[in-house]
């Protein structure tokens, strides 16, 4: 069918209009906390960081080392038990324990560290144990493969993974100071994309944030570093050493109030900064809040 000339602009504007009128994603309305020394996982208030509640109380399903939290496409949250050597599985509503998704030793699977669940229907692990990634059906748990071969491109205990926008995977290499970039199709060792220096020490979580570049926490710098996206290159470090009284800082995520989230781990506390400057904003989690102890993983809902 051939539009006319006129009919054009009119559909265009109701294009538009549909646009307009789509509804707004909802903003979250919880912040979810592992607790790495409690073994536990707690609920806050996503708008004013108030307690909740202990959403998954201390030990529930064996739940040991709290290390890695993400909700699943099923709506459930996922743990990384690493004192266990599992991955657990609770109801996204109550927090009740469902099941051991995926059992010790599965995949030779040994000390789960960092949960993904990416685009290609997998669960990607980091097993800081086997300084390795390895892959599980997102629906069974079944094992896939190891996505990244132990110590492939001098991969020492890695903590962190994401994919960036050019669809390949980066790991942060906590034992050498390093963030390694791999082929996103086949988990290939592609480069240093974060080199040693600048502060980096321990680098644990990564993300690449709303200007597209990389940012690191630095977990024994107690800081948060800033890289080029393209090249890796050291950009500077957006929170600055200490900034806020940021400890050892284990976590980060940028949230749709447009600001940035850090887990400090040792002052047991959520600190939140401008999402543009790095200037710190407030303490978000105040200082062992509803018992809170080693504050590891965040995670929106």
């Amino acid at each position: 069918m051939t539009l006319c000339k006129g009919a054009r602009p009119l559909i265009l504007a109701a294009l538009l209009l549909l646009v307009a009128c789509a509804p707004a994603p909802a903003a979250p309305k919880f912040l979810y906390v592992s607790d790495y020394n409690a073994g536990s996982v707690l609920r806050y208030n996503a708008k004013t960081g108030a307690f909740d509640s202990a959403f998954v109380p201390a030990g529930s399903g064996g739940l040991s080392t709290a290390r890695g939290i993400a909700f699943g496409p099923d709506g459930h949250l996922y743990a990384a038990s690493s004192g266990t050597g599992q991955v657990l599985r609770y109801d996204g509503a109550s927090g009740a324990f469902r099941d051991v998704f995926i059992e010790a030793g599965a995949g030779g699977l040994n000390t789960p560290e960092a949960l993904l669940f990416a685009r290609d229907g997998r669960l990607y692990v980091t097993d800081i144990g086997n300084h390795s990634v390895r892959r599980y059906n997102r629906a069974t748990g079944a094992f896939v493969d190891v996505f990244v071969a132990p110590g492939s491109g001098g991969l020492d205990t890695p903590a962190g993974l994401t994919f960036g926008p050019d669809r390949n995977l980066y790991v942060t290499s906590f034992g050498t100071n390093q963030v390694l970039r791999y082929n996103g199709s086949t988990g290939a060792f592609m480069n240093v994309f974060v080199a040693p220096g600048n502060g980096l020490s321990g680098p644990a979580s990564l993300v690449f944030g709303p200007d597209k570049n990389l940012y690191v926490t630095s977990f024994f710098g107690a800081s948060v570093l800033r890289y080029d996206r393209r090249t890796g290159a050291f950009r500077n470090a957006f929170v600055p050493a200490g900034s806020g009284g940021l400890g050892i800082a284990a976590n980060l995520a940028f949230a749709r109030d447009k600001k940035l989230y850090v887990t400090s781990f040792d002052t047991s506390a959520v600190l939140r900064y401008n999402r543009k400057s790095g200037a710190f904003i407030g303490t978000f989690v105040t200082a062992g809040s509803g018992g809170l102890v080693n504050p590891h993983t965040m995670a929106f809902r």
